[in-house]
């Protein structure tokens, strides 16, 4: 069922909600939460998608608040806002109100969303992008036990965990750190099967991705070894190794489909390490809503902790011919940004 409300209130959409849900014999009583996604028009169609199919694990009232403030005078005189009611199969198992505020009210969202929260469950709020420098801070974000943001979708991605690290308030997590939990479950089984001392690790995967980096300094605080950072073209984390004096421990993915675990003295294995979809990623958020201390600790180590080494990154050179990279080795924490890089490498290719 879909109920469209224009130039409406609080008010009159929780009389909608009521009346849609009686239509429908549907009722809030079996809902655990209020998702808020906080986004913009080009960004709601999918995010909506992923909290809808999240929503068949946990049962939810999704509220989107699409923010149009509008650029002219007039526009942004105009007050008003817009919502959308989603009831029923077109839901999930919960329902969605997508909220369009015009005019000074996109300031003011947290009035709106307040008298919409379902009574007495947990408040999770997420950015798909755009997230706001400190989550725990924003209007919004001061209204939930939970606040997810994405690094990978800022400008610069690895700059962002530094700005996480430093606005860190207990609640905050990013679908960054839980791309890694397959790969932290596979890491820790692997060292529970062997009582050996680790002396180095080494994480391969793509320049810019803040998994990769996350991956790494959980390494760090954990094994309390060196890790050494290898840019590779992916996809995502390809490979990591961990050193110990009898023999390289390795789970290696080359295509972000399905890995392999070779231990000494053990024959390999073929491990599911498939790379998910936002829909997963969120769904797995919503399982526990307590502050994440092993994030947090993650995310507050400088990255300039690992050592970069630009290798075994090929690429196809004129005529088809494939290339080796340049290598080059040095902190993190001191890289270019991509644009930065970019220019470079045109800069480069002018001079050749």
């Amino acid at each position: 069922m879909k109920i469209d409300l224009t130039n409406t209130t609080s008010s009159k959409i929780n009389a909608a909600l009521m009346d849609a849900r009686r239509a429908s014999g549907s009722t809030a009583a079996g809902m655990v939460l209020t998702l808020v996604i906080v986004t913009d028009e080009g960004s709601a169609y999918d995010a909506l998608k992923a909290a809808n199919d999240a929503s068949r694990e946990h049962p939810s009232r999704t509220l989107a608040v699409i923010k149009r403030a509008g650029r002219s005078p007039r526009a942004r005189a105009e007050t008003r806002l817009d919502a959308e009611i989603l009831v029923g199969s077109d839901a999930g198992s919960g329902e969605t109100v997508i909220l369009r505020m015009h005019g000074e009210l996109a300031s003011h969202a947290q009035s709106v969303v307040l008298p919409l929260l379902l009574p007495d469950a947990p408040v999770v709020v997420w950015w798909p992008d755009n997230a706001p420098l400190n989550p725990a801070q924003d209007p919004l974000g001061a209204l939930a036990q939970r606040r997810i943001t994405d690094a990978v979708t800022a400008e610069s991605p690895v700059g962002q965990l530094a700005q996480r690290a430093t606005g860190y308030t207990p609640g905050d997590t990013d679908l960054a750190w839980t791309r890694i939990t397959g790969w932290r479950s596979m890491l820790a089984a692997a060292l529970d099967q062997r009582d050996v001392e680790t002396t180095a690790a080494v994480v391969e995967g793509e320049s810019y991705n803040p998994s990769v980096e996350l991956l790494g300094l959980w390494l760090h605080n954990r094994l309390r070894v060196p890790v050494e950072r290898v840019v590779t073209g992916g996809p995502g984390i390809t490979s990591v190794t961990l050193r110990t004096k009898d023999g390289d421990i390795v789970l290696d993915r080359p295509d972000g489909l399905l890995g392999t675990l070779s231990m000494p003295g053990a024959p390999d294995r073929m491990v599911a390490l498939k790379r998910r979809d936002t829909a997963e990623l969120i769904a797995e958020e919503l399982r526990r809503l307590d502050p994440d201390d092993i994030y947090a600790t993650a995310v507050r180590t400088p990255v300039d902790r690992l050592r970069e080494r630009i290798a075994g990154v090929e690429h196809a050179g004129p005529g088809g011919t494939v290339e080796q990279a340049h290598v080059e080795e040095h902190p993190v924490g001191e890289r270019e940004t991509p644009a930065a890089t970019k220019k470079a490498a045109a800069r480069k290719k002018t001079a050749q």
